[in-house]
């Protein structure tokens, strides 16, 4: 049984194309569009399957669609939506998968509610290091955790919908307001690329001995895997949740700084515990993760 008649994915990415295969994996719309920016994505949507037609024009994209789900870089989301909003259904649902709440919805809700739609802001913590459709995987959002933003104008009854949606592609869902969505996923999301991005900078950097990079272990890669992802991308999301990661990222400095000192000082007993309470609390963190959750 569909769940939608037509679904729009502008962005058919790595989560546009998994969110296309999902859709018609379970059969959750009579059609899945995609919106493109290049002409040779045209070519490979249809040879991936991700979705059932794709296109260049935004106005085609968005005409009689049910729900439109950004997934465009946060950079480029208020133009594609701009560019779709004249053939807006009305009473159509927009959501996004930005990776930053606030912004997106200050920007986009009052274009859309204009517009006769509604937009209600999403986040599913689901990717990889991996750009495009080639990378995209049906499975994707399974188990994966969704956060719903939404905000004392959302219908209730959007918000709903959009919770389905996530939850039928196989997501938990979460509601958190924007402010507080933004503060956490700095911490839990942001500051991590920042950390492996700025590990790369320096363990790599060219000025090192050359036998520097072949002493690059499991541990490295495995601490790293996140810095291959889209530097575009990850600029854009700095910027957009810029005060909130310079604020942790500011109390991440002084915690490495009170190791330091510890190291100077050959203070056994602060090193030993740094490396206990990290163990400790990460073990509990997976155990809780391979525990059954209640819907």
């Amino acid at each position: 049984m569909f769940h939608w008649n037509k679904v729009t994915l502008a962005g058919v990415g790595l989560l546009g194309g998994s969110l296309g295969l999902a859709l018609k994996q379970r059969r959750l719309a009579r059609q899945v569009d995609g919106l493109v920016r290049r002409r040779v994505s045209l070519g490979e949507c249809d040879r991936l399957g991700v979705v059932d037609q794709a296109t260049r024009d935004p106005l085609r994209a968005a005409e009689g669609a049910d729900l439109i789900v950004l997934c465009t870089p946060i950079g480029r989301m208020r133009e594609t939506l701009d560019r779709m909003l004249p053939a807006l259904k009305r009473g159509a649902i927009v959501t996004d998968v930005g990776s930053v709440k606030s912004p997106v919805v200050k920007d986009l809700e009052p274009l859309v509610a204009r517009a006769g739609g509604c937009f209600v802001g999403s986040h599913p913590m689901a990717g990889a290091e991996k750009t495009g459709p080639a990378a995209a995987r049906s499975d994707l959002f399974v188990n994966a955790v969704c956060v719903v933003t939404p905000t004392r104008q959302s219908p209730p009854r959007a918000v709903k919908q959009v919770e389905a949606f996530w939850k039928s592609v196989g997501c938990r869902t979460v509601r958190l307001t924007p402010n507080l969505h933004d503060d956490l996923v700095s911490r839990t999301s942001h500051l991590p690329h920042v950390v492996a991005a700025g590990l790369v900078n320096h363990v790599l950097n060219p000025a090192r001995p050359k036998a520097q990079a072949m002493l690059c272990a499991s541990g490295f890669r495995d601490t790293t895997r996140i810095a291959s992802s889209s530097p575009a991308m990850w600029r854009d999301i700095a910027l957009a949740n810029g005060q909130n990661l310079a604020r942790v990222l500011g109390v991440f400095i002084e915690h490495l700084q009170a190791l330091r000192r510890a190291l100077e000082k050959g203070d056994m007993k602060t090193i030993e515990t740094f490396f206990d309470k990290a163990k400790a609390k990460r073990d509990a963190w997976c155990a809780q993760k391979a525990s059954p959750s209640p819907e």
